[in-house]
């Protein structure tokens, strides 16, 4: 079945981490370039981070999450990954993970460009 699951989420205060995991199956996992994005309830979609099949390109679109948050992936594992350090308040919501379709390299804020999503893996941030 192909599919992405995502895991990881949870509480945590201001100034903790987490690590999210989205594994994949079903399909040629370092194939395909990968992205983190996450929404807030009444709110739109916000992308986080893009990385390349192989890893070795990366790119985060939210300047707020720039220098506190690690986009990775290991092949090997059919895993991908994001570290998330010092957490804030505005980092609660709901952390996707979306394949980029072929032939449109890292990726763009373009929701056409993605074609399989996971059901998503809450992160809540408060004292």
């Amino acid at each position: 079945q192909v599919q992405l699951v995502e895991s990881g989420g949870g509480l945590t205060q201001p100034g903790g981490s987490l690590r999210l995991s989205c594994a994949a199956s079903g399909f040629t996992f370092s194939a395909y370039a990968m992205t983190w994005a996450r929404q807030v309830p009444g709110k739109g979609l916000e992308w986080v981070s893009r990385i390349y099949s192989d890893g070795s390109d990366t790119h985060y679109d939210a300047d707020s999450v720039k220098d506190r948050f690690t986009i990775s992936r290991d092949n090997a594992k059919n895993t991908l990954y994001l570290q998330m350090n010092n957490l804030k308040p505005e980092d609660t919501a709901l952390y996707y993970c979306a394949r980029v379709r072929p032939g449109y390299g890292l990726g763009s804020r373009d929701l056409d460009q993605y074609d399989l999503w996971g059901q998503g893996t809450q992160v809540t941030v408060s004292s």
